[in-house]
């Protein structure tokens, strides 16, 4: 029986993974940049810890999540996110005492038992930077400023940032208040799901694809049209630094995302134009979860990048990097070889060797399978001379060079220049 992949779940495959490591470095030096520290989280938590922040009305809560009992009957679940893991590691390991840890990233898996389409997959892979400790609207415009910076670098165009606000605590309680009276009055039109959420968690319909339930919320009351003074003040700044970042965004009253966590500031990053699954990065404030998964009253904002999304869209600008190849015919050249690549791969040179060791045409048809720059040919001839012969696998250039790597290195660089 042949064994598959679960549906879902994929491999990635040379060279598609050279496009991953070329995103994910590109991502990871502009974080350190900015000043944010790598973390790396486990992939199975306790389930409470994704109940709690998510949202226990949340279809990731109710529908996706893949969670099991272990053997010693404790609920565990594969994190669907990553930002609830940085939150319990951040007071888990009082990380609110080291002032180098209020900026932290991590690049991994998450797991979501989704309906698998283009763009989405039960196994996905996110680049999540948070900011701890900070409630300055300058915070927003800073992690907002590095997400643009991403996606700038990695030659992404054509990308819009839909922006909102949706207030804090005091503001939102009124604005629930007036959005269930509405929704109660459209009671009828709601799909089974959404009448539910009506009573739980109404803002949860906004997030609804049922198109029945997209007609409904186009008049439903606006979260911006409740803000509190301090919650508009904190708006306005935000709009004002990002205007003079020079960064363009769409404000979208009806922007709230999947996550109930979220406060004030609300953006993602979306693409138009490439099918349903458009919505390539996202995030927002989230000034109560510390706090609310038992840390202290803590400020909090982040983002997260769908790799499995934005990675399309990204250019195949990656330059090949050509290895030097080492053609060597017989035992007795093993022994050179060995001194070449060693040497070489010290000085950060991409070397192969052929380890079947056929004939020189075979090792060379190699060689331009693997779009080699250089051959490097040992064999009984170049044994006896002391002398290896050097080919320029483009111009067919040929040297000799000493066989012997510290003494020939300096010629086979100076060929490898040109």
């Amino acid at each position: 029986m042949e064994i598959r992949t679960i549906r879902g779940f994929r491999d990635i495959l040379p060279p598609e993974a050279k496009k991953w490591e070329y995103m994910e470095g590109t991502a990871r030096k502009i974080l350190l940049l900015f000043g944010f520290k790598e973390i790396r989280l486990p992939i199975l938590e306790k389930t409470p810890l994704f109940a709690r922040s998510i949202g226990e009305t949340t279809d990731i809560v109710e529908k996706e999540m893949y969670t099991f009992i272990d053997r010693n009957g404790e609920k565990l679940t594969l994190r669907p996110e990553a930002t609830a893991s940085v939150v319990r590691a951040f007071i888990q390991h009082s990380l609110y005492h080291q002032p180098k840890s209020a900026k932290l990233f991590t690049i991994g898996p998450m797991f979501r038992r989704e309906r698998p389409q283009k763009g989405r997959y039960r196994q996905f892979w996110q680049i999540d930077a948070e900011i701890l400790g900070f409630d300055s609207p300058l915070v927003d415009a800073e992690i907002i400023l590095a997400l643009n910076t991403i996606l700038a670098s990695l030659k992404i165009s054509h990308y819009e940032i839909h922006l909102n606000s949706l207030g804090c605590k005091n503001c939102r309680r009124e604005f629930r208040q007036a959005l269930g009276n509405y929704l109660e009055q459209k009671y009828p039109n709601l799909c089974p799901d959404c009448q539910r959420r009506v009573r739980l968690n109404p803002l949860r319909v906004f997030d609804c694809k049922v198109l029945s339930c997209q007609q409904v919320v186009k008049d439903a009351p606006l979260i911006v049209d409740y803000l509190c003074s301090e919650c508009k003040r904190h708006f306005e700044t935000l709009k004002l630094y990002l205007s003079h970042l020079d960064i363009k965004f769409i404000l979208n009253p009806r922007l709230v995302r999947g996550l109930d966590y979220y406060t004030r500031t609300t953006f993602e990053v979306i693409i138009p134009d490439i099918g349903a699954q458009n919505a390539v990065a996202g995030g927002g404030r989230y000034d109560y979860l510390v706090q609310e998964l038992g840390g202290k009253p803590t400020p909090a904002i982040g983002f997260a990048i769908g790799t499995d999304r934005l990675l399309p869209c990204v250019p195949d600008a990656i330059e090949e990097i050509r290895p030097v190849f080492l053609a060597l015919l017989g035992e007795k050249a093993i022994k050179f070889g060995l001194d070449w690549v060693t040497t070489l791969r010290q000085r950060d040179i991409y070397t192969e060797i052929d380890y079947r060791l056929g004939s020189l045409k075979s090792q060379l048809n190699r060689a331009n399978s693997l779009h080699a720059i250089l051959a490097l040919i040992i064999g009984e001839n170049e044994i006896k001379e002391s002398k290896a012969l050097l080919r320029h696998m483009d111009t067919k250039e040929q040297i000799k060079v000493s066989i012997q790597p510290q003494e020939g290195l300096s010629e086979l660089l100076k060929l490898l220049r040109r």
